[in-house]
């Protein structure tokens, strides 16, 4: 029987300790692992500082785990600690990292990693948790690993902004550097739902990037998707490659966590996977799947009255009730909208989402626009790649007749998401080019937002208003009679514009397409 446990691989300094896998190893410059030559003596000595790093450990304990009921004297052990000693300590700068206390013991002082290669799962954290894995540098240059391992760092530390999402450490993920792993095992390992890999390719002065996310408990392939650019600006390329991934995989990972919601017993439902089962339904942006997400987000509100996606999410369904012409009692909920997204400004703890997602609809409701932009402002410094955010900031742009500026928020939300819609961009670009008179421009933006989202009125309603200041007045009033076909509300109550000209240019238009049609 083995004196020490093998399930355990220890990472310190450019050293990795595996006694099941054969012994000491050290890192190479091409990223090979070298292993160091140590009797199994010295081995056991270090195995046991490793499993009391930063204690200190008496002669006595190491002369029973190592030499276990063998007479030894002093000198065997300051044998074992000298060899250690003259591996570990080659190219310290001072200093040993073995620390003798005199006439009791030793103590390790290098930091340590341990990595469990048993079968006993972590449990995973109330939250989706994530581990992003070193990335394979496939150039054959190892001079680029740098950039490889920096582009790491740098995704983790913007996954990391995400509020709701749980990332493991760098230091814990990288422990399984030059190893080919499977990544159910590293779910278990590191008490995971999702992992992310990827690789990277150097080929002259470019480099593509290649990265794809992983459910760790069915092994399935939930998003995947590369990245090119130039090493002109190795840190700006970083940053650009990390903003990208982050923006992409945050939608990529609520939608499984909303087929995860949906798969678990009604009876054994939590607030957050109420919140999650309400996504789809306000997604769908019908007045019936709105009252649906309504519901399941007050259920969640019901049992944590404080948690603020679902504050903002109720908020966010009575604004689209008001907003859209779907309800009997405007005033009722645009009361409760109010209410909702007060009461999630002040639960929201800096989670960018809820801050977002509650400015957006007390914003839309008339409040203070300069006071919502700069709570928008706060929360895109706590997450640049929050695509909600950015299209959330270009919309209360476009309502303070910001319109470049709008234009250019949405596009960046475009950017961060481009297959994933979190918001009716192509509307609200449309909006900026209908005020500025692009009328043909604008147009194409609408058809393009009713085509994704054709039971939302408002696309209609600025469609027949761009129509009628073209002059195309057939075409204004077929589409009054589709609108009509959607709510009765023809004319909205609801206009978050501040400029009066701005409404008035709408207005105007929609009351033109309208009295052609009486």
């Amino acid at each position: 029987m083995e004196p020490f446990p093998s399930s355990k691989v220890f990472f310190f300094d450019q050293y990795r300790l595996d006694r099941r896998g054969g012994g000491l190893f050290r890192d190479g410059k091409d990223g090979d692992l070298i292993q160091v030559s140590l009797g199994s003596r010295a081995l056991d000595v270090l195995t046991l500082l490793l499993e009391r790093c930063g204690e200190l450990v008496a002669k006595d304990e190491i002369f029973a785990a190592v030499w276990p009921k063998q007479p030894v004297e002093d000198s065997n052990l300051t044998v074992q600690i000298a060899a250690l000693r003259r591996v570990l300590d080659k190219g310290r700068p001072s200093g040993s990292c073995i620390q003798t206390v005199s006439g009791y013991g030793y103590r390790l002082v290098v930091p340590v990693i341990r990595h469990s290669t048993s079968t006993d799962a972590l449990a995973l954290p109330d939250k989706p948790s994530i581990a992003v894995l070193p990335f394979h540098n496939l150039s054959g240059d190892p001079e680029q690993q740098y950039f490889v391992d920096g582009m790491v760092e740098e995704i983790i530390t913007a996954l990391s902004r995400i509020r709701w999402l749980f990332v493991i450490a760098s230091n814990s993920s990288f422990a399984y550097s030059g190893q080919a792993v499977d990544v159910k095992q590293v779910g278990r390992e590191l008490g995971v739902r999702y992992v992310l890999e990827g690789s990277v390719r150097k080929s002259g002065n470019r480099v593509r990037i290649t990265g794809q996310l992983i459910d760790t408990e069915s092994g399935t392939h939930l998003w995947a998707d590369r990245f090119d650019g130039s090493l002109e600006d190795i840190f700006e390329l970083q940053d650009k490659v990390a903003l990208s991934v982050a923006g992409v995989i945050e939608p990529a990972l609520q939608a499984a966590e909303v087929q995860r919601a949906s798969r678990r017993p009604v009876t054994d439902l939590t607030a957050y996977d109420l919140y999650l089962r309400a996504v789809g339904p306000r997604a769908s942006v019908t007045r019936e799947g709105i009252v649906e997400a309504l519901a399941l987000f007050e259920q969640a509100i019901a049992v944590d009255r404080h948690y603020g996606p679902a504050l903002a999410g109720a908020a966010n369904c009575y604004m689209r009730l008001v907003a859209d012409g779907w309800t009997d009692e405007p005033e009722i909920s645009r009361r409760r909208a109010i209410e909702n997204a007060r009461q999630a400004l002040q639960d929201a703890r800096n989670d960018p989402a809820v801050l977002v997602n509650g400015a957006f609809v007390l914003a839309q409701l008339g409040e203070d626009i300069e006071v919502m932009v700069s709570i928008v402002e706060r929360a895109l410094t706590l997450n640049a790649s929050f695509a909600r955010g950015w299209f959330v900031s270009g919309a209360l742009r476009l309502w303070a007749g910001q319109f470049e500026l709008a234009v250019a928020h949405l596009e960046i939300s475009l950017r961060l998401s481009p297959r994933e819609r979190i918001g009716p961009v192509l509307l609200y670009i449309g909006m900026a080019h209908f005020f500025g008179r692009r009328f043909e421009e604008a147009a194409s933006k609408f058809l393009l937002d009713i085509q994704d989202r054709p039971y939302r009125p408002r696309p209609y309603q600025y469609l027949a208003a761009c129509y009628a200041h073209m002059g195309r007045i057939d075409d204004a009033r077929d589409v009054i009679a589709r609108l009509r076909t959607i709510t009765a509300l023809v004319v909205p109550d609801e206009l978050p514009l501040r400029s009066p000209e701005h409404r008035e240019m709408l207005l105007s238009g929609l009351q033109l397409a309208i009295s052609e049609v009486a």
